[in-house]
């Protein structure tokens, strides 16, 4: 069951080292000191799940990261039919600096990268070994994940983003933090990859595990052209995590508790977590807006196959509209890392390395397309399998980043252009002398 309790919000507020204005350059204010308030294990432990409550909100995996990569990268998958301005923005690849979605999603994934650090700095105070390696191996996942989508959103081809070490706790630390190059990100996130998956247990109920760190590391170094790590890292997902595909592809989403094919998803009930993603995809019945983001007949044409149940994964709405069926649970968790993913992934690397470790690039193709339907694949090409991620993962927040990695272009935009980076928010601009903003903005 779901126990993450509203009141570890207060506990986090009361230590809480960032303002939501700026969360690498504002001074911060206690109410209570951080040494009465983390001398115990206990709060330790829970400043760890007020972590995942800061992770799983509408500005970070909530929603917001994933609607801003499937906004930017959507070439006519998708129109934007909501009112936001900052998401239109993201959808017409014009963004500005004063965005205030693309300040918040910022804030939002440094206060996550600083919460973790402070886990991180008091774990002397856990006594038991297991308990202190779990979580260590948690506060890692959390701060490689929020580096991760940070510099593939805000990085460049030569511009990272800040490194922070440490938790902000002493009021004389000079908050003024340069950019490093995008390769000292990935060192520090694999690094933490790697280190996690050494320190956590195999199971962990709703909680980041060894393979959710794992199926991680698998995505990042699929990223960043690692293709003999992605390998490794997908196939021990695939062979050992006792993780299965679902029946049917319906019964991949819109769960009230994981199911056998979640690897790691954000929690949602009545009483916490948030599904911006129901806001935004979901008909005023589902508990949405009424489909700010609406499916176009481009995307549904890519479906060749009468059989293949993606392609008819989708409802109308009250106006008309074609809209997702991967969001229709008001209360549903939003999946972050999925097994289909991690198939995917492997028959990549195996066919960029000409190999067949754990499966032929081509039966983990089919593999995919035999749980929706679909009829199988008679090779395995590049190509294909970008379009299979396309049916598979498509609305999950992948759309830019699968642009980015093949470096192919959107809407006639280069893959490498200014105009698919976000900006640097301008506040941070306004409080970091050592910041630099990206080009084009």
């Amino acid at each position: 069951m779901k126990i993450i309790n509203l009141k570890y919000i207060f506990l986090i507020t009361g230590i809480s080292l960032f303002s939501c204005e700026d969360k690498l350059n504002v001074e911060p204010t206690l109410s209570i000191s951080e040494e009465a308030a983390l001398k115990s294990e206990d709060n330790v432990k829970k400043l760890l799940i007020g972590v995942y409550e800061i992770a799983g909100n509408r500005d970070s995996y909530g929603g917001y990261i994933q609607l801003f990569s499937d906004l930017l990268g959507s070439e006519n998958q998708v129109s934007w039919d909501g009112t936001f301005a900052e998401l239109r923005e993201a959808y017409t690849k014009k963004m500005f600096a004063t965005n205030f979605l693309v300040g918040e999603i910022w804030n939002n994934q440094y206060k996550i990268i600083n919460q973790s650090n402070i886990v991180l700095d008091h774990l002397s105070v856990i006594q038991d070994e297991a308990e202190r390696n779990r979580v260590e191996g948690e506060a890692l996942f959390l701060r490689s994940l929020s580096y991760f989508d940070l510099v593939r959103m805000y990085g460049s081809a030569t511009k990272g983003v800040p490194i922070r070490a440490a938790g902000i706790n002493d009021f004389a630390i000079d908050l003024n933090i340069a950019r490093v190059t995008p390769a000292e990100n990935y060192t520090r996130i694999i690094e933490d990859l790697t280190k996690a998956i050494s320190l956590l247990p195999d199971d962990n109920d709703f909680y980041t595990d060894k393979y959710s760190a794992l199926a991680l590391l698998a995505r990042v170094n699929l990223y960043k052209g690692d293709y003999e790590g992605a390998l490794n890292a997908s196939n021990e997902v695939i062979e050992s995590s006792g993780k299965s595909l679902s029946a049917s592809f319906a019964d991949a989403f819109n769960h009230d508790e994981d199911n056998e094919e979640d690897i790691f998803s954000m929690q949602v009930t009545s009483q916490s977590g948030q599904n911006q993603m129901i806001q935004m995809y979901a008909s005023e019945g589902n508990g949405g807006r009424g489909g700010d983001v609406v499916i176009n007949t481009e995307y549904l044409d890519l479906f060749n196959d009468a059989n293949d149940e993606r392609g008819q994964f989708v409802y109308t709405n009250e106006a008309g509209a074609t809209l997702s069926s991967k969001y229709t649970n008001q209360f549903g968790n939003v999946p972050i890392l999925r097994l289909a993913e991690m198939y995917l992934i492997r028959a990549e690397a195996n066919l960029n390395l000409g190999s067949e470790v754990g499966s032929a690039p081509l039966d983990d193709l089919n593999t995919i397309r035999a749980r929706s339907g679909a009829a199988p694949r008679a090779a395995a090409t590049l190509d294909a399998i970008i379009l299979e991620r396309q049916l598979e993962l498509a609305f999950e927040g992948f759309f830019i980043y699968d642009i980015k990695r093949t470096q192919a272009s959107v809407q006639g935009i280069a893959f490498d252009s200014p105009s698919l980076v976000m900006p640097i928010p301008q506040s941070e601009m306004d409080t970091n002398t050592l910041m630099e903003q990206n080009e084009g903005y």
